[in-house]
């Protein structure tokens, strides 16, 4: 850096735009110590100077620039204010700014020269801690109240990107869910344990959760079971059994104080079971808002639990099929990898009721099946304008043909004549109409054609075969024949010769 050149500093605040003079740019290319420069606010004139001050119009023109720092994007009106008062100037300062990012864009735009380093941002830091005696056209009440308005309206904007499918309502409720699951099951646990000192004996008749409960209320203590009104609650025949147990029941006298904690517990259970049922419906209808195609593949919970486990409904909607097949089942997956085993065939998508609906041997197909539509739904539920189920009960019912298909139930060669019978007919020439000139047709071969063909060809191939193998017999055995005789003929003529001899 050129000692003659000046230093200028952007101050972007929640009231506008301010643009500094560094008067004493020499200490900052040193990188000298400027806490005491900017100690007070006299220091502070001395070191900046205040040369331009734009402000925000409205609450509006702030977010927009808020909101474009955020994003790493060169906002309309500052661009509009640099351009005015450096470019236009003609000035050769160099501009020290808070953010590298916004650095790059106005070097990228306006071609100014940009400064973001560890004495520049001192200097910002020193400017902003005394912004009330350098910017005095704003108070500091006014200030505060502009930055608190900006912090709202920012977080507002943040939150607000689709007000008619917020996934968040369904992350909290499925979490909430599982959650009150867990407690009215340990509640349940408390009361059969608690009460059954008194009545041991309930616990076999009673299985329900929740009948146990408004039971144990209706009942009271076991002395009164005989004229106790149970009729509402429980079957006839689980009543009248529950009242014979009661008058032989083994189990200890407890005091009208505990039972009074007992009945507590119970009304605190069954108020749960209530709210869990409200939380269910209400879980239900939110789903079918949000994500329909999906709940019609996989259910509100299941869904829910995969939303959930993805952080977001888009978040899911960029996951391939092949991750929403085994999502959830992430341990198990590492496990696998790490130890060279077989990885796991399913995750949360495996509580579905198509997948339980299979048999064993065919839940891993049918997952990879159904999650392949899932993946299809999910995008259309993040990414489509529809608020109701189109592709997803088209692809629940492609699943239920492939799990009939796998089962036997139905096969594929039954299916394909079903295809023919309702595919395009043959053309048959009518009177007087033009002929139909059927050479120049080009059509590809089936498969079970193909099949066939070969299997001809290999029949004529076999045929040649023999033919070929019966005559090269006859040339070897025409062949042998003529070495014996030619053998035979050599044997005879020194028999002849001996024989001329011996005279």
């Amino acid at each position: 850096r050129q000692m003659c050149i000046r230093d200028s500093l952007l101050l972007e605040t929640a009231a506008g735009f301010g643009l500094f003079k560094v008067l004493k740019d020499g200490k900052v290319q040193e990188g000298a110590d400027l806490s005491k420069d900017f100690g007070t606010s006299e220091g502070a004139a001395e070191m900046v100077k205040l040369q331009k001050f734009s402000k925000f119009a409205d609450q509006t023109d702030a977010l927009a620039a808020a909101t474009a720092m955020v994003e790493g994007k060169l906002d309309k009106s500052l661009k509009k204010f640099l351009k005015k008062n450096i470019v236009d100037k003609e000035l050769a300062d160099e501009l020290i700014v808070s953010d590298s990012k916004l650095a790059g864009l106005v070097k990228e735009k306006l071609d100014i020269q940009c400064l973001c380093d560890a004495p520049s941002l001192e200097v910002l830091r020193g400017v902003r801690l005394n912004m009330d005696s350098l910017i005095p056209s704003i108070s500091t009440a006014a200030m505060k109240q502009m930055q608190i308005g900006l912090s709202h309206s920012l977080s507002r904007h943040k939150l607000k990107f689709s007000p008619d499918k917020v996934d968040t309502m369904v992350v909290q409720a499925i979490g909430l869910l599982d959650d009150l699951d867990k407690e009215v099951n340990t509640y349940s646990m408390r009361i059969k344990e608690w009460y059954g000192w008194h009545f041991p004996e309930m616990q076999k008749i009673v299985v329900d959760n929740t009948m146990y409960a408004k039971t144990v209320v209706a009942l009271g203590m076991i002395k009164g079971a005989k004229d106790a009104d149970l009729s509402d609650i429980l079957p006839e025949e689980v009543e009248a059994e529950l009242k014979a147990a009661a008058q032989l029941s083994m189990g200890t006298e407890i005091s009208q104080e505990d039972l009074d904690n007992i009945h507590a517990l119970c009304d605190q259970t069954l108020k749960l079971t209530e709210y869990r049922t409200e939380l269910y419906d209400y879980l239900k209808n939110r789903m079918a808002a949000i994500a329909p195609n999906l709940t019609v593949l996989v259910g509100e919970l299941v869904g829910a639990r995969l939303i959930s486990h993805a952080g977001s409904l888009m978040a899911l909607a960029k996951q391939p099929a092949s991750t929403v097949q085994i999502l959830g089942a992430e341990k198990a997956l590492f496990r696998a990898l790490k130890t060279k085993k077989d990885t796991p065939k399913y995750g949360l998508i495996y509580h579905a009721s198509l997948i339980g609906q299979a048999q064993p041997k065919f839940k891993g197909k049918i997952s990879r099946v159904l999650a392949a539509k899932c993946a299809l739904s999910i995008r259309l539920d993040a990414l489509g304008e529809t608020s109701t189920a189109t592709i997803g009960i088209e692809d629940r019912v492609k699943v239920e043909e492939r799990l009939r298909q796998l089962e036997g139930r139905t096969s594929l060669k039954a299916n394909k004549d079903a295809k023919a019978l309702n595919g395009p007919t043959k053309y048959h020439e009518g009177e007087g109409g033009a002929a139909y000139n059927t050479a120049g047709d080009s059509t590809l071969k089936s498969k079970k054609r193909k099949a066939e063909e070969e299997v001809e060809e290999e029949a004529d191939d076999s045929e040649e075969e023999v033919k070929e193998k019966k005559e090269k017999k006859e040339k070897k055995k025409k062949k042998k024949a003529k070495v014996e005789i030619e053998d035979e003929s050599e044997e005879e003529q020194p028999k002849k010769k001996k024989k001329k001899k011996d005279k």
